[in-house]
């Protein structure tokens, strides 16, 4: 009786498995994208994070969002729209990337916490004087309709960010780059700008790569397969 279940655990695994090595192929798929195109990434990026602003206030003013809520989505697909400035660099240090970062967690926690919520009766067109409180769940919105939201208001221009821009630290110290490394230093051969393209890795890039560094140095430490790390005895 335990083979059934067993099955069903490995399933669920591999299933897990194959759709998070989906997830990070796609992710360096993209970034590859990225890197080649940056001028036309940076614009789609700018017309993006417009077309939400425009969206959200639209929501507000006819869908009757939450007035506080909404503008608090403006605010920060701003403050995301500064992190352009000297796309694709970005410095993991900067004030306003660590604010973006805060702001995305603080903008799914508050939207989430929205829809969670049945509506009052008293924002609903139907009310009824004989049951004034009574919450009617069928007024909630449908997992489809929120679901819809937070991808296209809420993660997708955080996601094509994190897609789309490169860690400051991986560039290396070349002409224009003060603003990456941190620190002037003079122009550098002929092959600085091709070495600084090189190591000019997207943030998505550079973590599927640590993750695969990680787990083909674990596997060959306990033994699953042989690498240069391996020693012959």
């Amino acid at each position: 009786m335990w083979i059934l279940p067993l099955v069903g655990y490995l399933g669920v695994f591999f299933g897990f498995s194959f759709l998070t090595l989906g997830i990070a192929s796609g992710l360096y798929y993209l970034s590859e994208i990225v890197e080649e195109h940056t001028v036309l990434a940076r614009r789609l990026l700018s017309r993006l994070i417009y077309s939400i602003i425009g969206v959200q206030t639209l929501l507000m003013i006819f869908d009757r969002f939450p007035v506080f809520l909404s503008l608090l989505s403006i605010a920060s697909h701003l403050v995301y729209a500064s992190n352009l400035r000297r796309f694709p660099i970005v410095k993991l240090s900067d004030p306003l990337f660590i604010l973006s970062c805060l702001l995305v967690g603080l903008n799914h926690w508050l939207w989430f916490r929205h829809f969670s919520q049945p509506i009052a009766p008293a924002q609903r067109s139907d009310n009824n004087w004989r049951q004034p409180y009574k919450v009617d769940y069928s007024d909630m919105p449908s997992f489809t309709d929120v679901a819809s939201y937070f991808g296209l208001c809420v993660w997708l221009v955080p996601f094509a960010l994190f897609v789309s821009l490169s860690a400051g630290e991986n560039v290396l110290p070349s002409m224009g780059s003060e603003y990456a490394t941190g620190e002037h230093v003079p122009a550098a051969g002929l092959g600085g700008a091709s070495d600084a393209k090189i190591k000019n890795k997207g943030m998505a890039k550079a973590l599927v790569d640590g993750v695969r560094e990680w787990a083909a140095e674990n596997g060959e430490v306990l033994g699953f397969w042989k690498g240069e790390r391996t020693r012959r005895f």
